[in-house]
């Protein structure tokens, strides 16, 4: 960082123009900017940038983008002194949070509404949370915690703001919620599976591996140690009429590991992410100072995208494995709606009806934000990546996948235990004691419904649900 800080001050009273050094910015990249302007250039630009409108977005998100932004500085190529990384750090390890604005982001010439935001903090303007989650202006928050407002040097300001740093925090969060909602989608999977009386002949190894998807495996392998030992499905394993399973069934290993396969690339993608350096323009061991497209947040948006198709995909599949459950023409003599007086009680009916509404709202976000670019800066920047609203909309499919799959858990424990006196297996039995020890009551007359998704939901969030079915069985794949 020094070496590439003193190439930068060198070109800051030099009179050859260096983007964002010497000139102004976007399409005003032509304006020549007079030496005692220069001071002035880095702090008007963050200025201007911080231009975001909307709701705050999420704590986790802002404080994932300003380390990940310290990690593109510290690799040495953006031209900032160690002194804006170490206050950077400084304020996140004081608990102090920049305010920052869904709208602004575009994706190309980095997050720049969002990171500006951020920056304005370290110079003590805009506003911040403190520790406690207190909002206050940023200048005061700086002050509790005796922290210097940091007064920017040539291209600070332009390096603090020019990375995909917000659309790269929202991905790695995405992926790190979604793998283990991945594997949970395998329990609900398999306890629906059981509760409806279906097989698991269609999981065997050998069958899976003649089609060697390395997501769809895994996931077998899952639904095989889930369901191995259950008494529900040897008691229809001789003499059942039936010779296949339902879709919904059946194919869910298929389903569920091109979901996976798909997180596998995003996890690639993210993963080379973290190693890159990203800003422009580019200060090089060598002198130079070279623009470059390394802003452009097409890796990531694409990612993000997909992702968000394969996890809508994975609700949808689930919300009919529980509508199955619910109708007793299909659900192989369950009660209606898994109702205790059917009629006089509705049952789980209504929670399928949420279900479904995560459902379609997951579809309509999946589609595709990549391929919506919309020219900005007078057309200089003519096409962007719109990764920032595909990274936005992931983390809200990924929520609401949680929700899906809590719904289609409360549910097929229900069925599993209409099932008695035959017992289910050991790992779909841990998940269904998990949901009954944190408080949601197995089969009875109809009582207020949300308290008890709502704990479901949050034994999904924080991986207890998860975590009780691997302590039995070991961790899934």
């Amino acid at each position: 960082m020094e070496r590439s800080a003193v190439v930068t001050a060198r070109h800051a009273d030099a009179t050859e123009p260096v983007y964002g050094v010497t000139t102004g910015f976007g399409s005003l990249a032509t304006v020549p900017i007079p030496a005692p302007r220069r001071a002035q250039l880095q702090k008007s630009l963050v200025r201007s940038h911080a231009a975001g409108l909307g709701d705050p977005i999420e704590t986790d998100t802002v404080r994932a983008m300003m380390l990940l932004r310290v990690r593109s500085l510290s690799m040495g190529y953006s031209g900032a002194r160690p002194h804006v990384a170490e206050t950077m750090l400084a304020v996140l390890n004081a608990g102090i949070t920049p305010v920052v604005p869904e709208y602004g982001s575009v994706g190309a010439s980095g997050d720049l509404a969002p990171l500006a935001h951020c920056a304005l903090t370290l110079t003590g303007e805009g506003a911040a949370y403190s520790r406690d989650g207190t909002e206050m202006p940023a200048a005061a928050a700086l002050a509790q915690a005796g922290i210097e407002p940091l007064t920017l040097g040539a291209k600070e300001g332009l390096a603090l703001i020019n990375g995909t740093d917000g659309m790269l925090a929202m991905l790695v969060l995405a992926t790190y919620d979604l793998r283990r909602l991945l594997k949970l989608a395998d329990v609900t999977a398999a306890m629906s599976v059981e509760a409806l009386l279906g097989t698991d002949r269609a999981f065997a190894a050998d069958l899976v591996a003649l089609r060697p998807q390395p997501g769809q495996m895994a996931s077998a392998a899952n639904l095989r140690a889930l369901l191995a030992g259950s008494a529900i499905v040897a008691s229809h394993r001789e003499g059942d009429p039936r010779v296949q399973d339902a879709y919904s069934l059946r194919c869910a290993p298929q389903v569920l590991g091109a979901a996976r396969d798909t997180l596998e690339h995003a996890e690639r993608v993210a993963t080379n992410e973290l190693r890159s350096a990203i800003d422009n323009p580019m200060i090089l061991p060598d002198g130079r100072v070279e623009s470059c497209g390394n802003f452009h947040g097409a890796p990531l948006a694409f990612v993000c995208d997909f992702l968000a198709i394969a996890a809508a995909e994975v609700g949808a599949i689930a919300e009919r494995r529980t509508d199955r459950l619910l109708d007793p023409a299909r659900s192989e003599g369950l009660p209606p709606f898994l109702a205790e007086d059917p009629g006089v009680d509705s049952g789980l009916m209504i929670a399928q009806y949420t279900q479904a509404a995560l459902v379609a709202e997951n579809r309509r976000l999946a589609a595709p934000a990549s391929v919506g670019s919309l020219p900005t800066s007078a057309m200089q920047e003519d096409h962007v990546s719109m990764g920032w609203g595909g990274a936005r909309r992931l983390r809200t499919v990924v929520r609401n996948l949680a929700r899906i799959l809590a719904i289609e858990c409360v549910t097929a424990a229900r069925g599993l235990e209409l099932r008695a006196p035959l017992e289910p297996a050991a790992g779909t039995r841990a998940a269904l004691v998990a949901l009954r020890e944190a408080g949601v009551p197995g089969p009875g007359e109809d009582r207020f419904v949300a308290p008890e998704l709502a704990i479901a939901e949050r034994l999904v969030l924080c991986g207890q649900l998860l975590a009780a079915v691997e302590d039995e069985l070991g961790e899934l794949q």
